[in-house]
């Protein structure tokens, strides 16, 4: 297992840092070609929270940008990440105009785009292929869990046979596959979760983001949580799952993340995400030392 920190700096020489972007999309789940509502703990800014907002792709990296630059210094690099909702869920011709603005700001050595393994048309594939030739691209994919059932119960809308066709088709086109994949989901088993973790490396992703389960403001999942229908993991527990999934990597895995954290504002649970120096310090004292 490799962590993001590391991997950055012998790919590229240098640190490197996000600069989050969003972009007028939405999701086939929400706009009503699959479903509506989106997935039932995506929020109204489709986890895109963090991004900068507003105005033209440039200017959001600027944003972005000057928000770090105190802490990065001269020498760092920059991703040009495409986060909220599903960033290929377009048309072509738009999803390339924003990729080629982004690949031309100074200091932008890589593009990451966050979007569905079933929002991967052989038009979208070929503007992915054209990017992938100027510059290293990271294509993040929202599996979040194996089962087809808790699929449906997420309203997840794709079915999980879908995920493992658009890893290789991902790959041919040497793009760098990053995962997704949520703790903790209703009625999930810790043998399910592994499932899961064992699918994706069985698939060839080449990272992995873990995030416990979240409950945030005004989502249906808000609802199954006051209703007790809903378990949130404790950190320990949370972390004792991480540290099963991990054993589960190839050596040449990088866990770009070990768990997420949710909105401040709209963050229901789990409240021990929310200090996240805390979590910080927990991970780095369990993990790496």
């Amino acid at each position: 297992m490799i962590t993001a920190n590391r991997y950055f700096r012998e790919t590229f020489g240098h640190k490197m840092y996000k600069a989050s972007i969003s972009l007028n999309v939405t999701c086939p789940n929400r706009d009503g070609s699959k479903g509506t509502g989106g997935c039932i703990f995506c929020s109204e800014g489709g986890s895109g929270e963090f991004a900068a907002s507003g105005y033209s792709v440039k200017n959001q990296i600027y944003e972005a940008m000057d928000q770090v630059r105190h802490k990065a210094g001269s020498d760092a690099g920059y991703i040009a990440y495409f986060q909220s909702f599903t960033n290929t869920y377009c048309e072509p011709e738009f999803l390339a105009k924003v990729l080629s603005e982004a690949s031309s700001v100074q200091g932008i050595e890589a593009v990451s785009i966050a979007t569905r393994p079933d929002c991967l048309s052989s038009a979208i594939m070929e503007v992915l292929f054209r990017q992938a030739k100027k510059m290293p691209l990271f294509v993040e994919l929202g599996l979040q869990t194996a089962s087809d059932e808790t699929a449906e119960l997420i309203n997840r809308c794709y079915l999980t046979e879908e995920y493992t066709e658009a890893v290789i088709k991902l790959k041919d086109i040497g793009a760098n596959v990053i995962t997704h994949i949520i703790f903790g989901l209703p009625g999930e088993t810790r043998e399910m979760m592994m499932d899961t973790v064992k699918l994706a490396v069985d698939s060839g992703s080449d990272g992995y983001k873990f995030t416990c389960l979240y409950v945030l403001e005004n989502t249906p999942l808000e609802k199954l949580y006051r209703e007790n229908k809903v378990e949130i993991l404790g950190m320990e527990e949370y972390f004792d799952i991480v540290e099963d999934a991990l054993k589960l990597l190839p050596e040449n895995a990088v866990v770009h993340r070990f768990t997420g954290d949710g909105p401040k504002k709209i963050l229901i649970a789990p409240v021990w995400t929310m200090n996240k120096r805390a979590v910080i310090n927990y991970i780095n004292r369990r993990f790496f030392s």
